[in-house]
């Protein structure tokens, strides 16, 4: 993808982060903030990937982006995108929320594909991310969400994932339509 491609890629995230910022429900924004990345066809670093610089914030009951969506934005989302690309080349986009067990209720009873990764089961010396999203994928297979339970100093963390931003925030806006900020 030519230099045109981040500019592309820049444009999806905005167009993305502007649907989140209007419609989402801001309960499902996790502690450490929400990031919705999206990554070149042929992404290998960070560099690659556009995100929300400085996060994605629950302000009072408004969902705020706190920066400009820029490449290599978020070492966290990116991470995620370029270790499913690994898998499937297709898999250029994903998001973090909020984990509850009400939240996975809810998305275990939308059509998606949901597994689980045990960060005490981490080897030592790996990233997180590049060895969770990793125990989750097989060849060819990507699932749409992949969720953790968090570890001492680590929130526990629901990632969705995607095709391209605007397939990751219709699946994070249909879960928002169905949670109900009394179960979260």
């Amino acid at each position: 993808m030519g230099p045109d491609g981040k500019e592309k890629v820049i444009e999806a995230v905005q167009k993305a982060v502007g649907k989140i910022s209007e419609y989402m429900n801001p309960q499902l924004i996790p502690e450490v903030g929400m990031n919705i990345g999206f990554a070149i066809s042929d992404a290998t670093s960070v560099s690659d990937v556009a995100a929300v610089e400085g996060r994605i914030v629950r302000k009072g009951d408004a969902v705020f982006p706190v920066g400009d969506v820029k490449m290599g934005a978020s070492d966290h989302v990116a991470r995620i995108i370029i270790t499913a690309m690994k898998y499937d080349p297709e898999m250029r986009a994903a998001a973090n929320v909020r984990y509850s067990d009400a939240i996975l209720k809810v998305l275990e009873d939308m059509p998606l594909e949901i597994r689980s990764f045990d960060r005490g089961r981490e080897p030592a010396g790996v990233s997180t991310m590049d060895w969770g999203v990793a125990s989750c994928c097989s060849e060819d297979d990507v699932p749409d969400v992949i969720y953790d339970l968090g570890a001492v100093g680590k929130e526990p963390m629901i990632r969705i994932l995607g095709e391209d931003p605007a397939s990751v925030v219709n699946n994070i806006l249909m879960l928002s339509e169905r949670i109900n900020d009394k179960i979260l």
